[in-house]
Formats: C-alpha cells, structure tokens, sequence
C-alpha cells in the first residue's frame, strides 16, 4: 500500500506578483524550490492564508535569491501581491518508506528568505 504524504512545503511565503496574462503555473525562486525538494514542473498544492483559497499548480524556477512568489495565469484571480501562502508538494511513499521518511518544511521571512528548515511541525505552533 501507498500514502500521500507532505513531501515539501514552504510556509508562510509572501506573494510577490500576480501576473493574470501568463500561460499558468507559480514562479517560486529557486533556492526555495531547492531547500524544500520541489522539482521544477512539479505539481504543488497551494494555501492562501489571507482569503482561504486552496488550488493546484505546477512550479516555474524563479531567479534564486529574488524572493519571487508570483501566481500567473488563471490562479492569479486567487491571490494578491502580499497575500500569505503556503506551498506543499506530496510524495507517495510505501508503508516502510513512511517509518524513516522526513519531509522538509522551509521557513521564510517577509521577503521570502530562509530563516530555517526543518522536518517536523511542532502541535500548536505559529512558525
């Protein structure tokens, strides 16, 4: 048997543009993408905290070092430049895969640099 489990996930990034006239998809900065193990074109699960939208996507390598967090093409509709989002990829792990697997969960700033990442998230926290 399989699960689909978090594989990586960024959280709490800041959006950064809205581009409406894109063919589609996230550009997220490389060094993000890096540090949580997201894949260019990789499908991605996003959460916006400002206004509850919840929607799917594959990723766009940004520029590393530029903090970009720009939804583009339709899913632009569903967010503005400054809203807070979290972007989650899964994995499907057998069920000894589960038992020794970590996902990786990247902190970011206000301008979407790294402060950590970890591979746990604490019960009742605000991270």
């Amino acid at each position: 048997m399989f699960r689909t489990m978090l594989g990586g996930k960024i959280h709490r990034a800041t959006v950064t543009e809205a581009d409406l006239n894109y063919v589609g998809s996230i550009t997220v900065d490389l060094d993000l993408l890096d540090a949580a193990g997201i894949c260019a074109n990789e499908k991605v699960a996003i959460v916006n905290n400002n206004n509850g939208e919840r929607f799917e996507t594959y990723t766009i390598p940004g520029e590393r070092g530029s903090g970009v967090v720009c939804l583009n093409g339709a899913a632009a509709r569903l967010v503005q430049k400054g809203d807070i989002v979290i972007i989650m990829s899964y994995v499907m792990l057998s069920e000894p895969e589960i038992q020794s697997y970590e996902p990786k969960v990247v902190l970011v700033d206000e301008n979407n640099k790294i402060r950590d990442v970890i591979t746990y998230e604490p019960p009742h926290t605000v991270l």
